[in-house]
């Protein structure tokens, strides 16, 4: 099982070592679905990188990802296409620029693998300095759902679960501080998402 994106999956891992999952959601999803299916022979591997955009993981898709044949691969990515139109460094990639690039990932794994995909969808929480960027995320929404419908066997919208979260547990900073990057409240609620999510997929295989 291939963890894919950028810092939310990467949570300051050991890139030394593809094995180590860090801190993050990827290290909670894994806990869980061991203890579910304790006669699954797992192997986790974790390649997210911080601060990564759809260009950039489809340029490391092949090295990071199909070339270990994976039977899962999973991919939360977006988030920096959205963010890097900000500040002084820009880099305006457009929204179809990002469904160009997040689609050419979903083809090129699966002509070149036969591993299941779970989608996860980037997701905003309320955070002051964030705030400009939850119209563009708005509009990319349903771009990614649409990319799911089509490729995914699994797809997570976490801005929707984070969002009725949110309705008992009212404040955002329980989750994030900065609106983007979870603490590790968020990272066991999107690790428990994972393995709800998943662990089915994987019972059927």
């Amino acid at each position: 099982m291939v963890f894919q994106g950028d810092s939310i999956t990467d949570a300051g891992r050991d890139k030394r070592n593809y094995h180590d999952l860090g801190p993050g959601y990827p290290k909670f999803a894994a806990e869980h679905m061991t203890a579910a299916l304790p006669d699954v022979e797992f192997e986790f591997l974790n390649f997210g990188i911080g601060g990564n955009r759809t260009d950039q993981l489809f340029d490391r898709i092949y090295a990071d990802g199909i070339a270990f044949d994976p039977d899962v691969i999973s991919i939360l990515i977006g988030i920096n296409d959205i963010w890097h139109r900000y500040g002084a460094a820009r880099i305006a990639t457009t929204d179809a620029q990002l469904e160009l690039n997040y689609r050419s990932i979903l083809e090129y794994i699966r002509r070149e693998t036969h591993a299941k995909i779970v989608m996860l969808s980037p997701y905003l929480l309320d955070a002051e300095p964030r705030a400009g960027m939850r119209a563009d995320l708005a509009r990319v929404l349903p771009v990614i759902e649409r990319l799911a419908d089509e490729y995914a066997d699994v797809y997570i919208p976490l801005d929707r679960h984070f969002a009725e979260a949110l309705k008992s547990q009212p404040s955002p900073l329980y989750y994030s501080a900065d609106g983007v990057h979870p603490n590790e409240n968020g990272r066991a609620f999107i690790g428990k998402l994972y393995a709800d999510a998943v662990t089915p997929l994987i019972k059927s295989l």
